[in-house]
């Protein structure tokens, strides 16, 4: 049973073989759309779709390098042949294994192998998408672009140089697109996305970890891909058809106060001051 406001469309969501890709996958299936599950393992991408089908949803697996313009091209090609439209795209895929991030490090020891690899998936993945999903929406005018960025976008780190590169990147595409083709009908926007960890995710992270970042969320708990999934849909809905161009910040707050506000707290409490 869904929701029925993305009834009939087309989603394609890349990376959406498992983790928050999937979440997303879900939802928007809940709310009506045609799910195309796009994921390097095409595998892990088919058991997505076939549980969306399991519960009444449309929904098809695609093994896609979405570094290559020609898989890229390929799977757009193999969308509109089964759904014959695309009305949604959500760029989620990014690159971030354990290998990956022991590679990816602060500029003076990063391996460029590490840099080009998250470029190559994180950047240049999501332009491909767009080159080849946007001619699609025009023809119908009208479509809905979405990427996913992180607060290491817009934050300086100690490492993760490349991937915090290609996200920053993501905040400026959205608005290249809204602005190429939003005459057109084409819509294109961000989401900044915070810690939202699936419940088994939780148990790979140290607990002291996860308690010094919920004590920078303004939230009492760190998200969920359910909360990220929500704004994804949102965003790909005629709820939001008057914002465009823009970055949706869902990251609980963690983003919004500064550096110090964690230590002040701590000190106004012990000192018995409360929040003076």
């Amino acid at each position: 049973m869904t929701t029925g406001k993305l009834d009939g469309r087309v989603a394609i969501i890349t990376g959406s073989g498992g983790g928050l890709g999937a979440e997303c996958a879900r939802v928007l299936s809940s709310h009506g759309a045609h799910i195309a599950v796009v994921d390097i393992n095409g595998e892990a991408a088919q058991q997505v779709a076939e549980s969306i089908e399991a519960q009444g949803g449309q929904a098809m697996g695609l093994c896609t390098d979405v570094s290559s313009e020609e898989s890229v091209e390929a799977m757009v090609a193999a969308v509109v042949e089964r759904f014959g439209r695309i009305d949604i795209l959500h760029n989620n895929a990014a690159v971030l294994d354990v290998g990956q991030r022991q590679s990816d490090r602060d500029i003076c020891n990063l391996d460029m192998a590490a840099w080009d690899r998250a470029i190559a998936v994180n950047l240049r993945g999501a332009v491909l998408c767009c080159k080849y999903s946007i001619p699609v929406m025009l023809k119908q005018g009208k479509g809905s672009v979405i990427f996913a960025t992180s607060g290491l976008g817009v934050q300086g780190d100690l490492s993760l140089t490349g991937y915090a590169t290609s996200k920053a990147a993501l905040i400026m595409l959205p608005r290249l697109v809204a602005a190429q083709y939003g005459k057109q009908g084409i819509r294109a926007n961000a989401v900044q996305i915070g810690l939202a960890p699936a419940e088994n995710a939780h148990e790979s992270m140290p607990a002291q970890l996860l308690d010094i970042l919920r004590d920078n969320h303004m939230t009492p708990e760190l998200g969920t891909p359910r909360d990220i999934a929500n704004v994804v849909a949102f965003l790909a809905s005629d709820d939001a058809s008057f914002v465009t161009g823009s970055t949706l910040v869902a990251d609980g707050g963690f983003s919004s106060h500064t550096p110090s506000l964690v230590a002040m707290r701590e000190f106004f409490e012990q000192s018995g001051r409360g929040g003076m």
